[in-house]
């Protein structure tokens, strides 16, 4: 087929025609997604990093269930996407799914600035201070649709915004797919300064302007985003569709695996059937090398067997069940980063936060630091930790997949050994100065808990970032956007299990009159043994990953119709199997 600068993965125009390389996708259409990514990142963080002041204090909740309320509405905006993914993936594709989304997110942001804004939808407490709300009443009702409408939202947006960024680039291309090595380390920082916008600047208008004026801001950006977004429409790719709904091939597999339970697997490739290799190259669709791990699910594609299934197909629920074994090890530091916008502040507030004169810094901003030294990060990372690992290991990102999350895993277990000790700090000077009142300033700078807001950022650039790049690309073939909600839903999980830890905390400490760990009154609770718990939590979860790390396998795909003489099969020396890391049409 003659060659006219056609993109060589098949990529089209929104209209479905194929697109030149030249003239779309890379960076020039990655422009108008990252200015989206920082002003959704800024209305997310927002809200989300001083609604738990909102909550104590507009509508004075308790500790616990503002807390709660907090993290559960979180994880809904984190879980959300698994329906998002699997809309796109198969039905509508990421573009639609993410303009129909997209005006969902904005409708909650403004019903959310109105809800705080307008005295006919602000919620007014007249109870006592202390006592809850009333909840039955229409204004609270109105904030809390508010909030899960935008949760519905970022469903659609979230999983679709970043795939839909990666699919830019093009993996048959060397000199694109070495541009997107470097992709998801240069999103996230966009994604950080949303973050850095919402934490230093908002939650100071929120807290000493108005509300309504600090949630107004990030709605407006948000929709002079949308319309950037639109404005880059002729330069994106879009990926075609191929095969049916990967989640029926993953289901049907599981199915014929346990169907043939009694056949006997060998460690022969042969007896499995597989399609011939121009039958892909006519599809475009990519044929995966068969490996060693769950063995069982070979019997599905046994030669010998009714109606098997093929090797690819196979592989494909392999990767599916790797990945989900890797989900399991997120969810536990995904939970202490629900710390950052709860506990974290709450501690904060109780901590001496004036500087100068007057000024008083909000808790909330604290979470800046985060954020500061994630932006800091990122380009250390990107433009000397890689190349200078690249040289020693030959591994186009330097090191693998997995140890990238390992390192942001440990950095965790160093998170919580500081946020315990400081704690214990905080005790001390609480005994020393005799307070027990839940207002009263203990007279311990707020800096003191700069340290773990500086390891979480230094931590997130592997954890974080090597989470979203980890689950694309190990994602099968069209199902990097539900694979990607592996990403979003370990922390939306996260949220959900910090909600139900604080909860049963509470109530265990409390029996028999015994005193929370999370009361109302942090000044007298015991918060440094909720956090020689996490503590625990973390160790055993590292141990767990790297029992898990040692025995996954990552994708190895067979490459079809780019060398003359056919396919040209993917190895990977560092076991870290990304897709095409060497050129087409060689052998390695």
């Amino acid at each position: 087929m003659e060659n006219r600068g056609y993109t060589q993965d098949g990529s089209v125009d929104l209209r479905g025609r194929p697109v030149v390389a030249a003239e779309t996708g890379r960076w020039k259409a990655c422009g108008f997604l990252v200015g989206y990514e920082a002003f959704e990142r800024m209305a997310f963080y927002g809200v989300a990093a001083n609604l738990v002041v909102y909550l104590t204090t507009e509508l004075q909740e308790p500790t616990v269930s503002s807390v709660r309320n907090v993290t559960t509405w979180s994880g809904s905006v984190w879980m959300t996407p698994i329906i998002g993914a699997y809309i796109a993936d198969t039905y509508l594709g990421r573009f639609w799914t993410f303009t129909i989304s997209s005006l969902i997110y904005v409708l909650g942001m403004v019903l959310l600035t109105a809800a705080v804004s307008f005295k006919p939808f602000h919620p007014k407490c007249t109870a006592t201070s202390g006592s809850l709300c009333p909840t039955s009443s229409k204004e609270v009702a109105f904030f809390y649709i508010s909030l899960y409408i935008m949760a519905i939202g970022a469903g659609g947006t979230k999983p679709n915004i970043s795939t839909f960024g990666a699919d830019q680039f093009d993996d048959y291309d060397p000199y694109e797919r070495k541009l997107k090595t470097s992709f998801f380390n240069w999103w996230m920082f966009s994604s950080f300064i949303g973050g850095l916008m919402a934490t230093l600047g908002l939650v100071y208008v929120q807290e000493n302007v108005g509300w309504g004026l600090g949630y107004g801001i990030p709605t407006a950006g948000l929709m002079l985003s949308l319309l950037l977004f639109y404005i880059g429409t002729p330069f994106y790719r879009h990926k075609v569709k191929k095969a049916e709904s990967p989640m029926k091939e993953i289901s049907k597999v599981i199915k014929t695996a346990l169907e043939n339970r009694q056949y006997k697997v060998s460690g022969d490739s042969k007896v499995l059937y597989e399609l011939e290799r121009q039958q892909y190259l006519t599809t475009a669709k990519r044929q995966l090398q068969h490996s060693s791990s769950f063995k069982f699910l070979d019997k599905a594609a046994l030669k010998e067997s009714t109606n098997p299934c093929t090797v690819t197909e196979v592989e494909t629920t392999k990767l599916f069940l790797g990945m989900f074994l890797v989900w399991l090890t997120t969810i536990v530091p995904t939970t202490i980063f629900a710390q950052v916008n709860t506990l974290f502040v709450k501690q904060g507030t109780t901590l001496e936060r004036t500087i100068g004169h007057s000024f008083q810094i909000p808790a909330a901003s604290l979470g800046s630091f985060i954020t500061i030294s994630m932006l800091i990060s990122v380009p250390i990372y990107d433009k000397y930790f890689v190349p200078f690992m690249r040289r020693r290991t030959g591994n186009p990102r330097g090191i693998t997949l997995l140890q990238r999350l390992g390192i942001g895993f440990f950095s965790v277990i160093f998170v919580m050994i500081v946020a315990y000790f400081v704690e214990l700090k905080r005790m001390h000077v609480i005994t020393r100065y005799g307070i027990k009142g839940p207002k009263e300033t203990v007279p311990m700078s707020i800096f003191w808990l700069l340290p773990q807001y500086v390891l979480l950022g230094v931590g997130d650039v592997f954890s974080a970032i090597g989470l979203l790049e980890f689950f694309y690309e190990q994602s099968p073939e069209g199902m990097q956007s539900l694979g990607t909600t592996f990403f979003t839903s370990g922390i939306g999980i996260g949220n959900f299990m910090n909600s139900l830890l604080v909860t049963a905390v509470d109530k265990i400490t409390r029996r028999g009159g015994g005193k929370s760990w999370i009361g109302d009154n942090l000044n007298d609770s015991h918060l440094d043994y909720y956090y020689a718990f996490l503590l625990v939590l973390v160790s055993v979860n590292f141990g767990a990953f790297i029992w898990i790390s040692k025995r996954y396998k990552y994708k190895s795909e067979v490459a079809v119709g780019v060398a003359e003489n056919g396919a040209v099969q993917m190895e990977d020396k560092f076991g870290d199997a990304h897709p095409n890391d060497s050129y087409l049409g060689e052998k390695l």
